[in-house]
């Protein structure tokens, strides 16, 4: 069986309510010292085996997080203005 790599320093892991060891990872791997950039990795993950990734740039989280905030606010029943680097999804 695989074994479960650690998460880098910055990161989370959030379980699913459906249970069945179902989990998100989210880690940020900072940009390599050769001038590579850096990334985040969402990862699917069912027990010890990873699933599936994605790969975001920096410049492609603030679309991510303004749809999480937004699904935020709808679930608590807020509507209003947003930080301008929440608006844009580009």
């Amino acid at each position: 069986m695989a074994k479960t790599r650690p998460l880098p320093e910055v990161g989370s892991v959030h379980l699913d309510a459906r249970g069945s060891d179902r989990a998100l990872r989210a880690s940020w791997h900072p940009a390599p010292s050769d001038g590579g950039i850096g990334v985040v990795i969402l990862s699917i993950w069912r027990g010890n085996v990873c699933t599936g990734t994605v790969r975001l740039t920096a410049d492609e989280l603030p679309g991510l997080i303004a749809t999480l905030a937004g699904a935020l606010d709808a679930a608590q029943g807020h509507e209003g203005p947003r930080p301008s680097y929440l608006t844009s999804a580009s």
